[in-house]
């Protein structure tokens, strides 16, 4: 702060030395800038002391960096799109043009290199700045960019609406908590988080985060398996935000310091929207993440997911056996619940007697028998699967083999005449039979039980409305471990940005998937205790294709790009 005041004193001493300002004028608007937060030149052009073009010229001369005349410059919409609204107006910077890896910028002051190394990590481009008067390039950001923030909510507040949306909840007769939750109901905030809800539900967001920093309050939506940052709220909205969730879901509002978890259950318009709540404290609040469990947007038509025909034809094959275990893995957020959910609602008949452990239970489907875990009253994994076997189940679903004991109860339900289906966090499908083993279960158990094992990643699609083709280097194709001869045939596309995809260039997800169907060659495999190359190299040969390899298939058909193939995938070696 110090080094800035001395830098707007010397900028000052410059104007009365060229004769722009006398010395009591330099006083004066110092004294301004101070009180109101300007700078010395805003206040300057504020009091009517200078025009601003002679302070612009002052400014490029003291610098040594070009002026540039905002009135004479249009800005490009995708130009705009590499800034964020609220990187812009918090630096007051406004980028106007692109050549190659350099972005030129208008700032007010291009020495803050701060500001610098913010736009350089946020466009991934070298900057080069310009100068423009902050008088006229707040007036141009709010044309270019909109109102900030605090004005957005003030307008959001004013179109959101609240007839649409019905909360369902319990009744409840506790008179503090009624006091509390009156109190809440009538602030704005009320508002506020029915439009948020909405929003995200219209725009198909399957998580929300509310983040409190000390500062600042940061809103960010999980569109396609990425965040991104929507708003900022008002620091002072933060108490009653909290409050108000978890008035909704039905939490403990005077506990703030351990996780909580629950439930939100809305009704917009037609249909009913079920909200996952899960509050974590952090050091300066509690961030909020909300899940969006929204039935209308799910398919479980396992035909439309994605697999190759030899893969669809071996999981079909699997989920229709009598006994036997299924499993499906990969990291969080891969879609592992979505399949699991998908097989069952295939063999989801009346002559079937189907029971499900999960942690927690995403959506209900008539006709299953769903059992929600809850390790702190002793009703693990284990314990469910072991009720499970006296309850005549004809298939069995667990939510995840976490352990030993829950590993071998399922392996010995799928060696008794029942399908059983479950997941397993590994990278692909031979490490999953590595880590069954490391795991404590015999090997002549785990090649007796396993029908089939399949590894998936979402990846997101290319955008229809904004595909454009594109070429890679051939360092880049090295580094990645993609084939030069298969690079040389394919039609690479990658999205430019658009409105239709919120100027990401992805819409939408598909899924790839490594399955590996249980034959002799591998049993025999699994009981040698043989290495997952090995495995792998095996299961290729009977016409396996790996995670790299499905994805490279939707590459060549133009679904993905060799971006999301290269994050998500690993080259087999």
């Amino acid at each position: 702060m110090a080094a800035k005041a001395a830098q707007e004193i010397r900028l000052g001493d410059l104007f009365v030395r060229e004769g722009l300002i006398t010395e009591d004028q330099l006083k004066e608007a110092l004294a301004v800038a101070k009180t109101e937060g300007y700078r010395i030149g805003y206040a300057l052009v504020h009091l009517g002391f200078v025009q601003e073009e002679e302070l612009t010229r002052m400014l490029a001369k003291q610098y040594r960096v070009p002026a540039v005349d905002l009135e004479k410059v249009t800005v490009d919409e995708k130009i705009l799109k590499l800034i964020p609204a609220n990187v812009a107006h918090k630096h007051l910077v406004l980028p106007l043009r692109r050549v190659g890896r350099m972005l030129t910028v208008a700032m007010t002051n291009p020495t803050d290199f701060s500001a610098i190394d913010d736009l350089k990590f946020i466009t991934k481009l070298e900057i080069e700045p310009v100068i423009v008067g902050e008088y006229t390039l707040r007036k141009h950001l709010e044309k270019y960019y909109g109102a900030t923030e605090d004005q957005q909510i003030a307008s959001l507040l004013e179109d959101w609406g609240e007839e649409d949306v019905e909360v369902i909840e319990e009744e409840d007769d506790d008179a503090e908590y009624s006091a509390i939750a009156a109190e809440v109901e009538s602030a704005p905030v009320v508002k506020f988080i029915n439009g948020l809800l909405t929003d995200a539900v219209l725009k198909g967001v399957s998580d929300i985060h509310i983040e409190p920093f000390e500062k600042e309050i940061r809103i960010r939506y999980r569109i396609d398996g990425s965040l991104q940052e929507v708003m900022k709220p008002p620091l002072k909205m933060k108490a009653a935000l909290t409050s108000r969730i978890k008035i909704l879901a039905d939490l403990n509002i005077a506990e703030r310091r351990v996780p909580q978890d629950g439930r939100i259950k809305l009704k917009m318009k037609n249909k009913v929207v079920d909200f996952r709540v899960s509050t974590l404290p952090v050091i300066f609040g509690e961030k909020i993440v909300l899940r969006i469990l929204d039935k209308g947007n799910l398919t479980f038509d396992l035909t439309t997911f994605g697999f190759e025909p030899k893969a669809e034809k071996d999981f079909m094959w699997a989920i229709s056996r009598p006994y036997g275990m299924v499993l499906v893995t990969g990291p969080t957020g891969s879609g592992k619940t979505t399949t699991l959910y998908s097989a069952l609602s295939q063999v989801n008949t009346v002559d079937t007697n189907i029971m499900t452990a999960e942690d927690p239970v995403e959506f209900n489907i008539y006709g299953i028998n769903q059992v929600l875990v809850r390790n702190e009253i002793g009703m693990t994994f284990a314990a469910a699967l072991k009720a499970f076997l006296r309850q005549d189940p004809n298939i069995i679903m667990v939510g995840e083999i976490r352990d030993l004991e829950t590993g071998g109860i399922a392996i010995k339900a799928a060696l008794t005449g029942h399908l059983v289906l479950s997941t397993l966090h590994t990278n692909d499908t031979p490490s999953t039979i590595t880590r069954m083993i490391d795991m404590g279960l015999e090997p002549f158990n785990v090649a007796s039980a396993l029908n089939l094992i399949s590894a998936q990643r979402l990846l997101r699609r290319v955008c229809k409305n904004c595909a454009t083709e594109v070429t890679y280097e051939e360092d880049y194709l090295n580094a990645a471990k993609i084939p030069l001869d298969w690079a040389e045939k394919t039609t690479f596309l990658r999205g430019e940005g658009c409105s239709e995809c919120g100027g990401t260039g992805y819409k939408g997800r598909c899924g790839v998937y490594e399955v590996m169907i249980m034959s002799p060659a591998l049993r025999k495999a699994i009981m040698n205790e043989l290495g997952t190359d090995e495995l792998r190299e095996i299961a290729r040969s009977e016409g396996m294709l790996t995670l790299r390899e499905d994805a490279m298939k939707k590459v060549e058909r133009g679904v993905t790009t060799v971006e999301e193939m290269v994050k998500e995938t690993t080259a087999a070696e």
